[in-house]
């Protein structure tokens, strides 16, 4: 289909009437947009033809009757529109099938009334419809109100949604406009972190054009904020993404990023601020099982995350020339934010850079599993998986291998950036001194400082039955997936397969996945770990397990109740 679309816009014709008739004889309809769109873009436009062109894309977005012609007309706009078409896009962008290609248009022209129209079209959560109404009817006054009134946790903005509302309010303008104002600032921090956080669409940071000057605004005025725990945990965030995050790839001035950065650590070595995650805390880890409101559970986690994390990101040499640094970068538990490996290459974080679907994998999948140290036969690592599956929106491979005094990553596979229509541009091969990279690959596997107590458990337990299987296979079960649960970060998962025969090597039957809970007990983790490998020795794990896996026709054929609604 994409070359009868092609066939219908070239050459581009000089009326609508052309063009309605091409679309309808072709049979290009409604749900082809995006092939139109990428067919338009993709047209050989020379100069002189620009101003004939920008006639027909003004004829078809506002006479149009189809929606691949004003699809079309839009796409054109793109490309040719004017300040004058603003209003117009704005309009057509409130109908539904038009409203991603109006805002992309939109944002080659006007990136506030993009925002604004995405946000009018794209937020339904109630918590926010009070600020996009401010932002719809240009309402300064409530906009700065209603930006500082919404809850700003992880599940009511995401990394689009944080860009887009800091884009419809003009954010460093308002910022301009109330120098004084602690609230407004804090907020701005969040939309910062929000932008950059690894558990969502880190590019929308990368994409955010006012960022630099936001960050020099929110760092140059951090006195101004209260030294609660949360504002801790919001300036620690930044400082994480400014020393090893998105926000180390911004271009910036030369030397500004490590300004702001020795800013931020200066602020938060303060006394105000290194008393805020101490006072009258217990140390880290529930010394009971008292119930805790919702409220205290994110204190007690980011309290433990400060101070494990706090020094972190400023106390970092950096490398030399084409030297190669990872660092273990542990995100806000409360925005549960992924456990990273990140590694930098001359000082700049690789897979952000490069791949945008996804952060780069934990330390118990690149490190404790070896995958990094450069052996004698090359190897195939993957670096990050997309969100959603390495089947669908793809991974980051690169092949490591040792090449006599240098070690050497190359032949890198990843899928096109987002929006590109061809494959992704060849990344270069990259070359480190083999000496060097040995001693910070094993530099790295050491650093257990960024672990908390529960992941502590999870990765003795691991190593436990990777040493010895049979503690599961005696129960006809293999290892699966172990780590701290997402939702509940003081415990460990424990993912296991069961099927019949298995220990015996005559599995029957399609396999369950059984999850079993550890939660931390306050005990020290290697104590937690070796009573968790001790009751796996002695009592059957399906005992004391859930069914999380598998198929209710299999669970119900083994007389397991399945956990799921139908």
């Amino acid at each position: 289909m994409a070359g009868v679309v092609r066939e219908a816009l070239n050459p581009l014709p000089e009326d609508p009437a052309t063009l309605h008739r091409r679309f309808a004889e072709l049979g290009v309809r409604g749900r082809h947009r995006n092939l139109i769109g990428s067919a338009v873009a993709a047209l050989p436009l020379p100069a002189d033809e620009h101003a004939t062109a920008r006639v027909l894309a003004r004829q078809l977005t506002r006479t149009g009757s189809t929606v691949p012609a004003v699809t079309a007309g839009l796409a054109l706009l793109t490309r040719l529109g004017e300040p004058e078409d603003v209003p117009y896009l704005s309009t057509l962008g409130l109908l539904r099938s038009l409203t991603g290609p109006a805002v992309q248009a939109l944002d080659a022209l006007d990136r506030r009334s993009a925002a604004v129209l995405w946000l009018v079209t794209s937020v339904s959560r109630g918590e926010l419809r009070p600020l996009v109404r401010a932002l719809g009817a240009g309402d300064d006054r409530a906009v700065r109100s209603e930006l500082v009134a919404f809850r700003a946790e992880p599940r009511f903005l995401g990394a689009t949604t944080a860009r887009r509302i800091a884009e419809a309010a003009r954010l460093p303008d308002l910022l301009a406009e109330h120098p004084g104002d602690p609230a407004l600032l804090a907020r701005a921090a969040r939309l910062l972190v929000r932008m950059g956080c690894a558990s969502d669409d880190t590019t929308e940071l990368l994409t955010y054009r006012e960022a630099p000057a936001v960050y020099e605004t929110v760092v140059t005025r951090a006195g101004l904020l209260p030294p609660t725990v949360e504002q801790h945990a919001t300036l620690l965030s930044l400082a994480l993404d400014l020393s090893s995050g998105p926000g180390a790839l911004l271009d910036w001035p030369s030397g500004c990023r490590e300004t702001l950065l020795a800013s931020l650590g200066r602020q938060l070595a303060e006394p105000s601020w290194t008393a805020t995650p101490t006072a009258d805390l217990a140390p880290e880890g529930p010394a009971d099982l008292a119930p805790e409101s919702q409220a205290d559970v994110a204190r007690r986690l980011r309290v433990g995350w400060i101070r494990r994390t706090g020094r972190r990101p400023f106390a970092r040499p950096a490398p030399p020339d084409r030297g190669l640094r990872v660092e273990i970068v542990a995100g806000d538990p409360v925005d549960r934010a992924p456990v990273e490996t990140r590694v930098l290459v001359d000082g700049r974080p690789l897979v952000p850079a490069v791949f945008a679907h996804g952060p780069a994998h934990s330390p118990e999948e690149l490190l404790d599993e070896g995958l990094l140290r450069a052996g004698p036969e090359p190897r195939r690592v993957r670096l990050a998986e997309a969100w959603c599956s390495e089947g669908c929106c793809g991974a980051l491979h690169v092949t490591i291998r040792r090449d006599g005094d240098q070690v050497v990553w190359e032949d890198w596979r990843r899928p096109p950036p987002p929006g590109s229509r061809g494959p992704a541009p060849e990344l270069p091969v990259l070359r480190f001194d083999a000496t060097a990279y040995d001693a910070e690959i094993a530099r790295a596997e050491a650093d257990r400082a960024w672990a908390w107590p529960a992941r502590t458990v999870a990765r003795l337990i691991k190593a436990g039955l990777v040493e010895r299987p049979e503690l599961l296979s005696r129960w006809d079960a293999r290892r699966g997936w172990i780590s701290t649960g997402h939702e509940e970060p003081d415990t460990a998962q424990v993912h296991f397969w069961y099927q019949p025969g298995l220990g015996a090597g005559r599995p029957e039957g399609d396999p369950l996945v059984f999850r079993w809970t550890v939660p931390d007990d306050g005990t020290p983790p290697e104590a937690q770990a070796a009573a968790a490998l001790r009751r796996l020795a002695e009592e059957d794990p399906k005992s004391y397990s859930r069914v999380s896996g598998g198929t209710r026709k299999r669970a119900e054929e083994l007389g397991y109740t399945w956990p799921f609604d139908a």
